[in-house]
């Protein structure tokens, strides 16, 4: 159930957001994207006629409270998108929290301290849930960024509202985009995987090789299956102890008759620098002392290609090094690719922190379908695993 279905007229309602984001050294918000997405959520609890109680989590803090950690900052910037003033609880739990909900009124927001503060949160203590629910009469979980851990705040509260646990309009968005590309696609559908790293995408490979029609592998997670298949790598980024899982990948493609597709060209350079002397070679090719940093011309050429002839596109992790700007052609070309074939008629859904720094630094966040806002959860739902927070409210537990 969806908050466009309960009455909430008259009632308190705790929401979970993920305002989980990052501060510069005079505690100003450097990306409010987060605080953007749940911002529909709650006014339309208030509109319906609630008050609305928000709770999240911020940073790391070890030791308890820490004013670095302190959701007090944030409240000029929500004061500003709500066009509200927005109360404030200096702790989550307990009598200033418990007297500050009971006090509020119909179309009144207030927003608690740290979750984080208690490591009964991490640990998904049900005392601390109860603690929790004890505040409101309604549970609405809107943080999709955090639905993939069984915290207190996440999972566990649910259990506090039974009838009365409610999907917040960014967690409904997330599930239903997410499942245009996992379970109901309009074919052909091209997954694009970069990023560093093979051994932090396993499980997505072996999960997608399953279910779409073209896996295009990029940035530097090529270099181990290049190597996998006898190619010169050179310097470049490879984990050697997943070479045979990249054989196993390549193997499992060719039996179910997924298209995998491996940069031809890279562009390298002789050092991690921006400054690097570089040059354009095939990707198998790469001489002793010198690094692929991004794919080449004719790996773009051949990409773009996929992604134009494509109906659904899930795009995770960029092709090169895109933080340095000499490196940077191969992931604007296909983030500028799938704009274009979103303009078509084609789904496109991109997620990953780096993927979303792309479309971000691009200007291309409003020419694809859907950017989520959760990366672990986006990940974890894609390889197939259960979702806590999503689990949770489905079942009404």
């Amino acid at each position: 159930m969806n908050i466009d279905q309960y009455n909430l007229k008259n009632k308190r309602v705790i929401v979970r957001v993920d305002f989980n984001v990052p501060l510069n050294d005079k505690f100003e918000i450097t990306d409010d994207t987060r605080i953007k997405a749940a911002i529909p959520t709650v006014k339309k609890i208030l509109s319906a006629g609630g008050s609305v109680i928000l709770m999240s989590h911020l940073g790391r803090p070890k030791d308890g409270p820490t004013d670095k950690y302190s959701l007090r900052h944030l409240l000029p910037d929500l004061e500003r998108k709500l066009e509200m003033k927005v109360l404030f609880a200096n702790d989550c739990i307990g009598t200033e929290a418990q007297q500050k909900a009971a006090a509020l009124q119909p179309g009144q927001v207030l927003l608690l301290e740290n979750l984080r503060f208690y490591k009964e949160e991490e640990k998904g203590d049900e005392s601390f849930a109860k603690k929790l629910a004890l505040l409101a009469d309604v549970y609405v979980n809107d943080a999709f960024g955090t639905a993939h851990r069984a915290h207190a705040s996440t999972a566990i509260i649910a259990r506090f509202f039974p009838g009365a646990s409610l999907f917040g309009y960014l967690m409904q968005d997330e599930v239903s985009n997410l499942e245009k590309v996992t379970k109901k696609p309009v074919r052909p559908l091209t997954a694009v995987l970069g990023g560093a790293k093979v051994s932090g995408k396993i499980e997505i490979i072996n999960n997608l090789i399953d279910k779409v029609d073209n896996l295009i592998i990029g940035g530097g997670m090529m270099f181990t299956f290049i190597k996998a298949m006898g190619g010169k790598v050179g310097n470049s980024l490879v984990e050697d102890e997943l070479i045979p899982t990249a054989l196993a990948a390549l193997e499992k493609a060719k039996e179910k008759g997924v298209k995998l597709y491996i940069p031809t060209d890279a562009v390298i350079a002789d050092s991690f620098s921006n400054e690097a002397n570089q040059k354009v070679v095939e990707a198998n090719q790469i001489p002793d002392g010198w690094m692929g940093l991004d794919i080449g011309p004719e790996t773009v050429k051949d990409f773009t290609e996929v992604i134009l002839n494509s109906h659904s596109i899930l795009w995770n992790g960029p092709m090169g090094v895109f933080e340095f700007d000499n490196f940077s052609q191969g992931t604007r070309d296909i983030a500028l690719a799938i704009a274009k074939a979103t303009s078509s008629g084609t789904f496109s859904l991109v997620g990953g922190g780096d993927s979303v720094a792309a479309v971000n630094k691009y200007d291309l966040a409003d020419k694809v379908s859907y950017v989520s806002t959760g990366g672990g959860a986006m990940l974890e739902y894609i390889e197939g695993k259960e979702l806590p927070g999503v689990k949770a409210i489905i079942e009404g537990v």
